[in-house]
C-alpha cells in the first residue's frame, strides 16, 4: 500500500525526520489494514445506526425569570456604561 507520509506532513504543516517518517509509515499501515479486515465483516443483515441510540431531544419552552444574576451583577459594579463593566486600561497609551 502507498502512504505519502512526506505529503501527509505537508498537508499537517509538520517537520518528520527521516526516522520518524519511516516509522509513521509503518504505523499508518498497520491502521489502514485495520480498515481492510473491518471490510471483510457481514455487515448485510445489520440496521445502519446514526448514533447509537433512540434517544430524541426533548425541548422546553425558553421564558424569562425575571432578573438574571447577571443584571444583580451589573447594578452592583461600581462603573458601567450602556450594561457593560467599565474597568481600569490594561495597556499604556
Amino acid at each position: 500500500m502507498f502512504i505519502d507520509v512526506e505529503h501527509l506532513a505537508k498537508l499537517a504543516r509538520i517537520s518528520l525526520t527521516s526516522e520518524e517518517k519511516e516509522r509513521f509509515h509503518g504505523e499508518l499501515e498497520k491502521i489502514l489494514d485495520h480498515f481492510t479486515e473491518l471490510e471483510k465483516v457481514d455487515t448485510k443483515n445489520v440496521r445502519p445506526m446514526a448514533g447509537g441510540t433512540d434517544l430524541t431531544n426533548i425541548y422546553r419552552e425558553d421564558f424569562s425569570r425575571g432578573q438574571t444574576e447577571a443584571d444583580a451583577l451589573i447594578k452592583a459594579f461600581p462603573d458601567t456604561k450602556k450594561g457593560l463593566l467599565k474597568v481600569p486600561g490594561v495597556f499604556e497609551k
